[in-house]
């Protein structure tokens, strides 16, 4: 039976999973695969000669794409937004 003492059981509570590379490693795995999804679906639209739906499915892809891609720009707008209505004071 293994017996810890209460340093080494404190030293690996604090010695948690490193997640630095996490959003860099899932952007590299999800990103062409979220191009290829997109790339079909608006293929699909303009053959069935939906520009409408093709349109609305391609702002909504570079929004995504923008908050996959650039994380840090929605706290950007969040900040100016919350400027704007008054709720920050802008620094």
């Amino acid at each position: 039976m293994l017996s810890h003492t209460a340093a080494e059981l404190i030293a690996a509570a604090n010695n948690g999973p490193d997640t630095k590379g996490l959003a860099t490693w899932l952007q590299n795995i999800f990103g062409p695969l979220f191009l290829s999804i997109v790339g079909i679906v608006a293929l699909f639209f303009l053959f069935t000669r939906e520009i409408t739906r093709f349109i609305q499915f391609l702002v909504l892809a570079i929004v995504i794409a923008v908050v996959f891609y650039f994380p840090e720009s929605i706290v950007s707008i969040a900040n100016g937004v919350a400027t704007a209505l008054g709720f920050k004071k802008s620094s």
